[in-house]
């Protein structure tokens, strides 16, 4: 067994696999695979350890996508953008501004891997452009047999469907190519915002703004709201020193010790939460798409997301703030909600439904499994789905009732990978 230890992002899992491997294209890729099935190993490839599950864990062959890092092709007429799994999101989307063109939406962190970014299900918010997955219009792959496949919605497109937030299950993604749009600038109107008053407002927000989000901060009414619309300009980001203050010095060093310090003194956060969330100001800018959607997150956390449908956003996040009244539990980490509109990928958290997206957190070295196990009940009693990134408890039993595709994925599955070759054991608890 290897001495090496790879661990996610925020340390909720660790593997030691028995080999690793560094390839440097395709046929490296397909050079692993054979050898792993001749050793009887098990694959996975990882990416850049941001999933809290151990959806990439491995205790054999563990495949590192660093040097699957180019760009292969960008069409702007044809309005698609191919890339190597292991690039970095954020160099991808500088790789497409340099090129006049953009990812119609995104998340609000860049620094994941583009494969592992798309297979977790990683989206943003928005009314009209879906998450990464919902963008992707050609996978190439590398199958259990050794074989290199290209599939799309008219080649193979059951694999399509089913691989596209495919958790790795369905063989190795070595390339994605997006659908792309001309740049485009992004107005962004940040500003605080009675937790009431954005519930009763919800379905306006959702329909006026094309991306709409809100930070609910625990303890307190109080939430900070973020419309980004697209614009025709002039640009006008933020200057240096104002992006530094907020972004760099009070979202992340100094929200870092404020957690440090609840984490000793849990009793402090009522307070701490009521004079954070009223120090906010509003704030509005205009700046390139993936500089709004992405911002720096330092601080590391622990995080739950579930996606429930969004007519029931309003009542959950309701039934969420009663949680914390309760007074069971100290929360010094803002809930934050986004929206994203139905999409036809099997394995989607919004597939075949309008979306809200209600995500939870806890400072990392926090306990965390009574708060998550908590607000996790309600999500579940509204069908919620869990991203398959962050933590939760659902099996199979449950993710077939909410998951009308998740038979005929499973048996693409059966079909290219019928000896569990890219298997983990998180895999066995939701697939079965």
């Amino acid at each position: 067994m290897t001495d090496v230890l790879w661990h996610t992002w925020a340390d909720t899992h660790q593997a030691r696999p028995r080999r690793t491997a560094t390839p440097d294209n395709t046929d490296d890729v397909v050079s692993a695979v054979v050898s792993a099935t001749a050793e009887d190993l098990r694959v996975r490839m990882v990416g850049s350890g941001h999933s809290f599950t151990d959806v990439a864990v491995t205790d054999g062959l563990l495949l590192a996508p660093t040097s699957l890092n180019r760009v292969r092709s960008i069409d702007v007429e044809a309005g698609t953008a191919t890339v190597e799994a292991g690039m970095p999101l954020c160099n991808f989307n500088e790789a497409l501004a340099a090129a006049g063109v953009a990812l119609a939406n995104m998340g609000d962190i860049a620094v994941q891997t583009v494969a592992g970014a798309v297979q977790t299900g990683t989206h943003g918010t928005g009314r009209d452009a879906g998450g990464l997955a919902s963008q992707v219009v050609g996978l190439e792959m590398v199958l259990a047999d050794g074989s290199v496949v290209e599939c799309s919605a008219e080649r193979d497109p059951e694999l399509f469907h089913a691989a596209r937030v495919g958790l790795g299950a369905f063989g190795v993604v070595t390339a994605l190519t997006f659908a792309v749009r001309p740049a485009f600038l992004l107005h962004a109107r940040e500003e605080p915002m009675p937790l009431d008053e954005v519930l009763e407002r919800l379905p306006e927000l959702r329909a006026e703004n094309d991306h709409f989000e809100f930070f609910w901060f625990p303890h307190t009414g109080n939430t900070n709201t973020k419309r980004n619309n697209i614009s025709e300009g002039p640009a006008q980001p933020l200057s240096a020193f104002k992006h530094w203050l907020d972004d760099d010095f009070l979202s992340n060093t100094l929200f870092d010790r404020i957690n440090r310090v609840c984490r000793r003194f849990p009793a402090a956060v009522p307070t701490v939460n009521q004079i954070s969330s009223r120090a906010l100001s509003a704030r509005s800018y205009t700046d390139v798409s993936h500089r709004v959607f992405a911002s720096v997150r330092d601080v590391r956390f622990v995080e739950m997301e579930y996606a429930v449908p969004a007519e029931h956003a309003a009542d959950v996040l309701r039934e969420v703030r009663r949680i914390v009244d309760r007074g069971d539990h100290r929360v010094s980490f803002p809930v934050e909600v986004r929206f994203a509109p139905e999409d036809d990928v099997w394995l989607s958290t919004a597939h075949e439904r309008e979306t809200a997206y209600v995500a939870v957190h806890m400072y990392q070295g926090t306990p965390y499994e009574s708060y998550f196990a908590d607000v996790e009940a309600v999500f579940t009693s509204v069908g919620g789905r869990p991203h398959w990134g962050k933590m939760h408890t659902r099996d199979r039993a449950y993710l077939e009732g909410v998951y009308p595709r998740l038979g005929d994925a499973l048996a693409v599955r059966d079909r290219v990978d019928p000896h569990r070759r890219f298997g983990n054991a998180y895999l066995d608890t939701v697939f079965g």
